[in-house]
């Protein structure tokens, strides 16, 4: 059942967050080379532990990190490791905060030192096709009208779709109805209403949309070695379009 939040539910998330944004805005200066993915993730844990929230990420269904760290070929669900960041590598960072039972999910991706021109143009177009599927959010629009805004715009720049993997709701459960794929029919799926809210999450990879998972169980790298970028947001549905509220600017 997808759930409609109150105003009181949705200043929860609002707050959620806002921690989610702060720190992403908070781990971005020590994303360069020989730092390990395991000292970003320490650094994640004990700024959300400092905003009075909990990682939504740790011990869920088993994961053992307070954040998702992956790195070129992995899609999603890298584990934090002694793995050390180099020159040239993108990173996917994926961060959940549970602020008083009520979750902010947003992933984005960076580059570390200087990447090719091949991965500029990654990076670029997925976090653009994010945008394009927020363009669809407003009451009255079908998830099918988000999914397919995404991925004709991925396909229009070349990217691989991830088919398997999808954004979500969001409330004071990390994942909720409905799915939103980054794939799909206009006019298809639920209709948008006020008060729902939604993680919109493109993964997008320069080569083919096939994925396989690693055999730790969490990390889902691409078949063909080349890059991926995901870019999310958590959003919820206004009366006249939706408001981010994984960003800084979210309180009124």
């Amino acid at each position: 059942m997808i759930s409609i939040k109150s105003e009181y539910e949705i200043s929860l998330m609002k707050k959620a967050g806002n921690i989610v944004y702060k720190t992403h805005k908070y781990l971005q200066p020590y994303i360069k080379p020989g730092i390990t993915t395991k000292e970003l993730d320490k650094l994640a844990y004990d700024y959300i532990i400092s905003q009075d929230a909990i990682p939504s990420f740790l011990n869920y269904e088993g994961f053992p990190a307070s954040i998702c760290t992956s790195i070129n070929e992995e899609v999603v669900h890298g584990i934090p490791s002694n793995r050390k960041l180099k020159n040239g590598d993108i990173i996917g960072i994926d961060i959940g905060a549970n602020y008083k039972g009520y979750h902010g999910d947003s992933a984005w991706s960076y580059k570390v030192g200087n990447v090719t021109k091949e991965k500029e143009y990654l990076l670029e177009h997925t976090e653009k096709s994010l945008y394009e599927g927020l363009k669809e959010v407003r009451p009255g629009n079908h998830i099918g009208d988000i999914s397919n805004a995404i991925e004709t715009y991925a396909k229009n720049h070349h990217l691989g779709v991830v088919k398997e993997l999808v954004g979500h709701g969001v409330g004071n459960h990390l994942h909720e109805e409905p799915d939103v794929p980054n794939y799909g029919k206009k006019g298809s799926g639920p209709i948008l209403k006020e008060g729902m809210t939604i993680a919109i999450e493109p993964m997008l990879n320069l080569g083919t949309s096939k994925i396989y998972i690693l055999d730790d169980d969490w990390t889902i790298i691409t078949r063909d070695g080349l890059p991926s970028a995901h870019f999310e947001h958590t959003v919820v549905v206004t009366k006249d379009g939706y408001k981010i509220l994984t960003g800084d600017d979210n309180f009124e």
